[in-house]
């Protein structure tokens, strides 16, 4: 059994007397514990990040610099042990966990790269031909930061908040999720190993009173949450009176266009990969798919063979395409759409049913009618549901017609059409005829109820960012 501690400034806490299990959802049985945070142990990190924070500020940007690129090589040295934490936590096919592995890394090496310069672009002035004054711009950390993380990408998602924070100049207060924690204590044992100052990077384990506890604190500047809507709005609410900084990354209901002109074999394979990588735990999971009326037919049967192609198995098993649902929770909740399938009459084209221990089969529906729950309401598993459309306007506006607008997709062999559909729609991702590709360098968020701020990119670090602009007159200078 893994015993994790917190981790605050530089040190492991003692055993704690509080504390829920770490679940295998693939054996069903419980293979840790994480300590769950007292009052005064969230006091103590909140002081302590404070307390680190003056120094960490102060250091020179290419030395923080520097302890990213080292935290990127120790996730490289541990790559295969984190993977397998991560298959273990949550059931993630242990491929797909080796390439957040290295997301992760590229995530880390961007922002130390990117970022070795912050002190010299402040220095620069800039003058204004049509002024009497010389003006710097200079950014500066805002602060204390608390990052809360989801279940489904661990070292992915903390990789998108931690990276820039410390890159910007603040120091982390990270609360992992309880779901999938052991990723991120390997995290700890990297900065422990890095002489990362003490102080600047903490790692407390709680559940949903740690996340309101941090969002309330006078003394934290920012929040970054990665969950559901209903936690991000109620987190918004916790920060109303402190006008917390606050940055929020939460669902979405993708789509996928397929037009008339698109290959029959792409189309399908896309919308699998979209629906299916991860078991369908992702935000920006491809759960509605489009196809033009006159291909309709044939890409049912091409993803019905395709979907019916998966390997359902052990996630430690690289062979293994679909693993269980990350816990009893999610396996329930998913369930419970099977159910809401049946009272609303939708026709399943494969699938639809629970299997043994926390495993359920690959679904597809089709002919769904634009109010079913399914086609609405964001699942957070391996349903995909379909419908045909008449012309390229009726598309956009079904693709539209949904209160998230993280991501999408189009599929066409006539760029102009592709990239004019992109622009209709209301999401912040769009990929044309390819794989949901997440570059670091580019930002990562939505519309609507999808997000607040961007993630990733030179947005990303700007988040963690206070922008001062100085003037002087020309004159005296």
């Amino acid at each position: 059994m893994i015993e994790l501690k917190h981790f605050i400034n530089g040190e492991y806490t003692k055993k704690e007397e509080n504390f829920r299990n770490i679940y295998n959802p693939s054996k069903q049985k419980d293979i840790g514990t994480i300590p769950i945070a007292s009052e005064e142990e969230i006091l103590d990190t909140i002081k302590c990040a404070n307390e680190a924070l003056k120094q960490w500020s102060n250091t020179p940007s290419e030395k923080r610099a520097e302890y990213l690129y080292k935290i990127a090589q120790g996730l490289e040295k541990r790559k295969d042990d984190i993977a397998k934490n991560i298959t273990l936590c949550m059931g993630k096919p242990l491929k797909e966990a080796l390439l957040d592995v290295e997301d992760a890394i590229a995530c880390y090496s961007y922002y130390a790269e990117s970022s070795k310069d912050i002190d010299a672009e402040n220095q620069k002035i800039v003058s204004l031909e049509d002024t009497d004054y010389n003006i710097s711009k200079r950014y500066e950390p805002v602060g204390v930061v608390g990052l809360i993380v989801p279940w489904n990408f661990p070292t992915v998602t903390t990789a998108w908040k931690v990276a820039p924070a410390l890159a910007a100049g603040c120091t982390v207060i990270l609360k992992p999720s309880g779901v999938s924690p052991i990723p991120e204590h390997i995290l700890a044992e990297i900065s422990k190993e890095i002489n990362l100052p003490n102080g600047v990077l903490n790692i407390l384990y709680g559940g949903a009173n740690l996340a309101q506890e941090l969002t309330k604190s006078e003394d934290i500047a920012k929040i970054s949450f990665t969950g559901s809507t209903r936690v991000g709005q109620e987190l918004t609410c916790i920060s109303a009176p402190s006008l917390k900084n606050l940055s929020l990354e939460l669902g979405g209901k993708s789509a996928l266009i397929a037009c008339e002109d698109a290959d029959i074999d792409e189309v399908a394979t896309l919308a699998c990969n979209g629906i299916f990588f991860n078991n369908g735990q992702m935000c920006s999971a491809t759960s509605r798919v489009l196809i033009h009326k006159n291909i309709y037919t044939k890409v049912l049967e091409k993803l019905k063979q395709k979907v019916e192609e998966l390997k359902i198995g052990d996630p430690l098993d690289m062979g293994t395409d679909i693993g269980p649902l990350s816990s009893k929770k999610q396996f329930n909740t998913v369930c419970n759409y099977f159910e809401i399938a049946k009272e609303e009459k939708l026709a399943c084209l494969t699938g639809g049913k629970k299997l043994d221990g926390n495993y359920v089969s690959p679904t597809i529906y089709y002919d769904v009618f634009k109010t079913s729950r399914l086609w609405q309401e964001e699942i957070f598993g391996p349903i995909l549901c379909v419908n045909p459309f008449d012309t390229i306007e009726e598309a956009i506006i079904m693709a539209n017609d949904t209160e998230y607008g993280l991501a999408a997709s189009v599929i066409s062999k006539d760029q102009n059409q592709a990239i004019s559909i992109a622009n209709s729609l209301k999401a912040g991702i769009i990929w044309i005829n390819t794989d949901q590709i997440v570059l670091p360098q580019l930002s990562w968020g939505g519309y609507k109820k999808s997000s607040i701020g961007r993630e990733l990119g030179e947005e990303g670090l700007n988040s963690f960012r206070e922008l001062k602009h100085i003037i002087m007159p020309k004159e005296k200078y």
